[in-house]
């Protein structure tokens, strides 16, 4: 059992909730009106249980309703606006705020009975349940606009899980795109010269996520770690063994059971690391800096894994190897709750029909099976430096991945995919490794998912997301494929 790990404080999306109704029928059905309105508020009711900030902003049943309304939702700066098909509707109350608004629109159509009484059916009782009545409509319209087909829920107001999945998915995406507008990615260095997939250009990060790149130099960690106190070192060393096995070695000759000389410097940079992101505000950080041989600066930036992986764990997404489009994978598979950890493919396992799915380098530990390992690593293969190495597998169960990718003509791509995480042996070399079978077999996958051009980098998470994980995409604008 891994201790409790204490999260970032998690913030607060805005979503936005209208009704739309058509006029003419309040004075031809008495009691519709107000029937129509409860309805609206059993489903911001629904809304509010997922940790989000709701906005009501009534109901819109004529032309000029609308036009009234667009200039609100605008000032609100809302991340997901929710419009709720609470009976038949004219497009007009509709076609102006689909073609003026910038943030995604999700018409919900929740019946309140789940079939008529139709031995005592009555027109007031159909307008009751109309909720889809007026969903072609509207999707033409949005069309018209030059504007894609809105999502849609639906199903019933009451007793109806499925639906409240669905609301609850598009809360979280709304807490996505929320956190990706505001957030700060701290960079350290530069990619791998030779790794020509994985360079990004900051502003282009910008363009088409919202969120800001840190340009951060070694030297603001190096200077905290050579100011860090004893007695802080100690209770870090004290957490990382309470959240680390540290077990024999095994068969790699290059990993030695974790040593005191590396659990003191894996401590020390932990605690510089942390006040390194407090002080600059980061939500993120991808990083590779290898300094001076023999230097504390090349010691320290070496030996970020450790305390990397415990700001990742806790929300802070890290990545080796400066690789800034995995790292903004990684964050976008943690404000989902699904984990999100630095991955790419390893050997394949021809006997078995399964890949080994992991990386050297920091990861997200929450989502480990069992207990994380350090070992000692007496080299970091291909790079410079030694000391403590992260090891674990994924939790077993469905997996999702996400690759963000640059085309020719720069723009991003999401190459997703989702498999299966199984029980069985890792290569007990101080990197984390995890079973990953996929669907229809291990060739066919990965011809598949090369072919969509991805980084060999990838984030890794815990569950069946591939879907949620595409609408995000589509939200940004970024070309979305699922293999």
């Amino acid at each position: 059992m891994l201790p409790v790990m204490k999260r970032r404080v998690e913030t607060v999306p805005k979503i936005g909730v209208f009704g739309v109704g058509y006029v003419k029928y309040w004075s031809q059905f008495e009691g519709l009106y107000e029937q129509i309105m409860a309805k609206q508020e059993v489903l911001i009711e629904k809304v509010q249980k997922n940790k989000v900030e709701v906005i009501d902003f009534g109901m819109v049943d004529e032309v000029s309703g609308a036009y009234e309304l667009l200039p609100k939702l605008k000032a609100a700066n809302l991340d997901l606006i929710f419009c709720d098909m609470l009976t038949y509707a004219t497009s007009s109350t509709f076609g102006v705020i689909i073609k003026n608004i910038d943030v995604p629109v999700v018409l919900v159509a929740l019946q309140p009975d789940s079939a008529l009484d139709y031995n005592n059916a009555s027109t007031h009782l159909q307008l009751y349940n109309d909720d889809i009545c007026a969903l072609p409509e509207f999707a033409g319209v949005a069309v018209r606009m030059g504007k894609k087909v809105p999502d849609m829920i639906i199903g019933t107001l009451h007793n109806d899980p499925e639906s409240e999945l669905e609301i609850a998915k598009y809360c979280n995406i709304a807490r996505v795109l929320h956190d990706l507008k505001t957030a700060r990615i701290g960079h350290i260095g530069h990619p791998i010269e030779a790794m020509l997939d994985m360079h990004s250009d900051a502003t282009m990060l910008t363009a088409h996520f919202g969120l800001h790149i840190v340009q951060c130099e070694a030297n603001e960690i190096v200077s905290k770690y050579e100011e860090t106190a004893v007695a802080d070192v100690e209770l870090e060393k004290k957490r990382i063994l309470d959240f680390f096995d540290t077990p024999d070695p095994v068969s790699d000759p290059i990993s030695e059971k974790l040593k005191d000389a590396d659990l003191e410097v894996a401590a020390r940079v932990s605690v510089a690391l942390e006040k390194f992101v407090e002080t600059k505000k980061l939500d993120g950080l991808a990083y590779y800096y290898e300094g001076e041989d023999n230097s504390t600066t090349r010691q320290v930036m070496t030996n970020l894994i450790v305390g990397n992986s415990l700001l990742t764990g806790a929300g802070f997404p890290m990545c080796g190897e400066s690789d800034l489009k995995c790292c903004i994978a990684m964050f976008i598979m943690d404000r989902l709750g699904i984990g999100g950890s630095f991955a790419e493919f390893h050997p394949v396992d021809f006997s078995e029909n399964f890949i080994l799915v992991g990386h050297d380098g920091p990861h997200n530990i929450t989502i480990a099976q069992g207990k994380p390992v350090l070992r000692s690593l007496k080299k970091y293969h291909g790079k410079p430096g030694f000391g403590a190495g992260v090891e674990f597998k994924i939790k077993e169960g469905p997996i999702t991945m996400l690759s963000i990718t640059s085309t020719y003509e720069g723009k991003f791509k999401f190459v997703i995919a989702e498999g299966e995480s199984v029980e069985g042996p890792i290569p007990p070399t101080g990197n984390t490794n995890t079973r990953g079978f996929f669907k229809p077999d291990v060739r066919t996958f990965l011809k598949k998912w090369v072919k969509e051009g991805p980084t060999h980098h990838f984030a890794l998470g815990v569950g069946h997301h591939a879907e949620t994980i595409k609408k995000i995409g589509e939200y940004l604008n970024i070309e979305s494929v699922i293999v």
